[in-house]
């Protein structure tokens, strides 16, 4: 609507010309007032003078501040920030503090639209959350920024200043960010240009694929091998365009003997990101040189001479090349290179020697020199590098002619990421051989700990409360059951508890246990849970899956708490992660599916590298002696990994580059069902049989053999015993019984195989294992009907209660 249209018109100047008439009036009648007062008047037309003064000052005034600029207002001009904004290839928005978009330029509007403004862009909740926290940094800090942007299959840097008079807006620059590729960069300047200027110094270059056939020429090669500058020469055998004589110097095929030999250096173009390759994988720049072509007979800083451009070549490898005298003294390396070798950003050392540890100083200086005096031959040696002594790398020598002087190629790769893989596969390794360790220490504590629990309950059925040898007993079951509660947690860390997994939501576990959180935080801390929707079911233990949180709840408060300020805050939060987000992480651990993941963050301080590797690790922990046992975070690990989840712990960047807490992400893969599943009910068998009956009991280990036949016999029942399962499969077949309670591992015969051999004799005989393993486990390996389970340690009155539930079922 148009507002101008709305605004009547009116006589120019007819508001004015009142006004002053209605002055002029009063000013008459002061005038005649002062002339009657005074009666004198000298004194009147002075007092009107005055007036008249100053009425022509306030119309000057008045006139200079009503210019053309009053009227036409201070609103901005957008059209001229459009204008500025205007940049090919760089999204511009500018927010103000509503989050409303004010305006932007055309590349914005292409990419993102006019409907929505940051940082409520439509490119899915984590990208609108990662813009949401960095408008929130610039509106604190003044300027913040993403590095990296995913979204929709594309990636941008983004950038957020505040800006305005009253710092009321933000601006937003959203830059596309492109893949660079090395090997067509170089395919194009040896095509270019800089191929031209090569073959003006006698060099000429080629790009070969791992099959021989040629990629790219410079023209000056296209001109000798062909004939003709502008042929591309792409597709043919490089090798069918050159030629050897009987004393194996190199010359064009077309040139023939007529020609000049050539001197053959072979680059491999690896490139260090995607990790080793076979070298039949590995495309090649082949540099052919003129024989005599060098720099002034040397390659030393007295040169007179030089070949700028194949040094500028050699940078934009991405293979770490060097090169050295024939002395040894390195003459040129590429920023790959010195990266490589770990003195990125410091000044190249006087030798190779100087970057090895000193057990391989003098094979290297004994290989270089070899090189230099030897014919023009390559190689490769294991070598251990000063930055990382702990990983030999291989370091290719190479003899190079033609260059004046002798010289040696060094060739070194950047095998970082091979590195950190080797480290997390060793970790991995570590992991599963302590797991087994733990499991194995369990299992034969757990032994010891049933025939102190049973003890201790036979004792105290001889005692009564008030005895002097009650307490004391009460204390030594008190014990022991703490010591079994630390090998239920080794248990949890090598994988071998026993589960019941339940198919369940996480925000539901979470909600169990917030209650017991807020009380374990306090009131200083905060304590925070956020969920996504439709999230994916998971199928775990709940019972499990609650220690877990409360495990990482209370190291992030003891982490908080360390600080000396025990303010703070602890967050929780439920994700959606599809199978397309798995491949975006690009993770070599992950499988590719979808999971529900859970989020703990703190504000702690985070986790010192050092620590990083060996957190999950059972009885490490940085707390004070006393405090803490080093079981929680293993224990956290196992319940995931025995769940079929993945953990995996990182530090929550802050200001100044510290950590600002630490974060741990849990995966656990979404639970798929056509059909609706239930949570697993167990029959409730009532334990209070008192039918009596014959039992055989086979233990190996003395004592909990004695503390079961004694709890056994005191219920009534016949027992019959056994140190190994061969005796009492020879018991089985030579008596009548009820029921076989037997130990899992045994020497000679263990009871799995005890129990395949007593179901050819007597198919019905129920059988109950006792063991310090888990109960899943055992399914695995022997799964028979009217197969029991109890595991270790127990008491006498869980043992006979476990034994009348199951004569209970089996003759009831």
């Amino acid at each position: 609507m148009n507002r101008a249209a709305d605004i009547a018109p009116r006589r120019p100047g007819g508001k004015a010309w009142n006004e002053t008439g209605l002055l002029a009036a009063a000013l008459g009648a002061s005038a005649a007032l002062i002339w009657a007062v005074t009666g004198q008047l000298t004194v009147m037309v002075a007092y009107a003078g005055g007036l008249v003064v100053l009425g022509g000052l306030v119309w000057v005034v008045s006139r200079g501040r009503t210019g053309p600029e009053a009227v036409a207002g201070t609103l901005p001009d957008w059209s001229v920030t459009v204008a500025a904004i205007e940049q090919p290839g760089v999204a511009v928005a500018i927010t103000d503090r509503a989050s409303r978009l004010t305006c932007a330029n055309s590349e914005f509007t292409d990419v993102f639209g006019t409907a929505t403004a940051p940082p409520a862009l439509a490119l899915g909740e984590q990208a609108v959350e990662q813009l949401t926290r960095t408008a929130r940094a610039a509106w604190r800090d003044g300027r913040a920024g993403l590095d990296v942007l995913d979204a929709q299959d594309r990636r941008w840097t983004v950038h957020v200043a505040r800006a305005g008079r009253g710092d009321d807006y933000l601006v937003w620059r959203f830059e596309p960010l492109k893949h660079s590729d090395p090997l067509a960069e170089v395919g194009s300047r040896i095509a270019g240009p800089f191929g031209r200027a090569l073959s003006g110094a006698g060099i000429e270059a080629v790009v070969v694929g791992p099959d021989g056939v040629v990629r790219a020429v410079s023209e000056g090669f296209a001109a000798r091998a062909a004939g003709d500058p502008r042929a591309t020469l792409a597709g043919q055998d490089f090798a069918a365009l050159l030629r050897s004589d009987e004393r194996e110097r190199i010359y064009f095929a077309r040139e023939a003997a007529k020609g000049t030999p050539q001197t053959l250096i072979h680059v491999p173009l690896a490139d260090p990101e995607d990790g080793p390759a076979a070298p039949d994988k590995i495309p090649s720049l082949m540099l052919l040189l003129e024989g005599g072509v060098g720099i002034g007979g040397t390659w030393g800083a007295e040169a007179q001479t030089g070949t700028p451009q194949l040094q500028a070549l050699l940078e934009q490898l991405p293979l770490g090349l060097a090169m050295t005298d024939r002395d040894g003294h390195f003459l040129f390396a590429n920023p790959a290179f010195m990266r490589a070798a770990g003195i990125e950003g410091r000044s190249l050392v006087p030798y190779p020697s100087d970057l090895v540890v000193k057990e391989d100083k003098a094979a290297l200086v004994d290989a270089v020199r070899r090189y230099a005096q030897g014919s023009a031959s390559s190689g490769d040696m294991a070598v251990r590098l000063k930055c990382n002594p702990e990983e030999p790398v291989s370091l290719g020598i190479a003899g190079v002619r033609g260059l004046g002087e002798p010289a040696v190629l060094l060739s070194l790769a950047d095998t970082t990421e091979e590195t950190r893989l080797k480290r997390q596969v060793a970790q991995a390794t570590k992991m599963q051989a302590v797991g087994q360790l733990a499991g194995g220490v369990a299992h034969d504590f757990n032994n010891v700990l049933t025939a102190i629990i049973g003890y201790c309950d036979l004792m105290l059925l001889r005692h009564t409360p008030g005895d002097s040898d009650y307490d004391d007993i009460q204390q030594i079951k008190a014990n022991s059951n703490r010591a079994a509660s630390l090998t239920r947690q080794l248990l949890a860390f090598s994988r071998q508890q026993t589960l019941r997994p339940q198919v369940l939501q996480l925000p539901d576990v979470v909600a169990e246990v917030s209650q017991l959180l807020k009380r374990l935080m306090g009131e200083k801390i905060e304590f925070k849970v956020h969920h996504d929707r439709n999230l994916g079911p998971v199928r775990a233990d709940p019972q499990q899956l609650e220690q877990v949180i409360v495990n990482l709840a209370v190291n992030a408060r003891d982490a908080i708490q360390s600080r000396g300020d025990v303010a703070g805050r602890l967050t929780m939060a439920t994700r959606r992660v599809a199978s397309s987000d798995i491949r975006r992480m690009g993770s070599e651990i992950l499988p590719t599916g979808d999971y529900t993941a859970l989020i703990v963050e703190d504000t702690g301080g985070g986790i010192p590298p050092e620590h990083m590797a060996k957190i999950f690790d059972p009885f490490f922990t940085t707390k004070e002696m006393g405090k803490g046992t080093g079981l929680g975070l293993s224990t956290v690990y196992g319940i995931v990994k025995q769940s079929g989840g993945f953990i995996f712990a990182d530090n929550v960047p802050g200001a100044g580059g510290r950590p600002r807490g630490a974060r741990f992400t849990i995966f656990l893969p979404v639970y798929h069902s056509t059909e609706p599943v239930a949570a697993k009910v167990e029959k409730e068998v009532s334990s209070n049989w008192s039918g009596g009956g014959r039992i055989l009991l086979v233990e190996d280990e003395d004592m909990v053999r004695a503390v079961a036949e004694r709890a056994l016999t005191r219920q009534g029942y016949v027992v019959t015993t056994a140190c190994d399962g061969e005796e009492g499969l020879e018991k089985v077949r030579g008596g009548d019984f009820d029921l076989v309670v037997s130990d899992v591992v045994m020497p000679t015969m263990d009871g799995p195989a005890m129990a395949r051999e007593l179901r050819k004799i007597a198919p019905q005989l129920p059988v109950l294992f006792m063991s310090g393993y888990a109960e899943e486990q055992l399914r695995n390996e022997i799964d028979i009907e009217h197969m029991h389970f109890i595991p270790k340690p127990f008491s006498v009155q869980q043992i006979a209660n476990k034994v009348g539930e199951v004569l209970g079922a089996h003759k009831g």
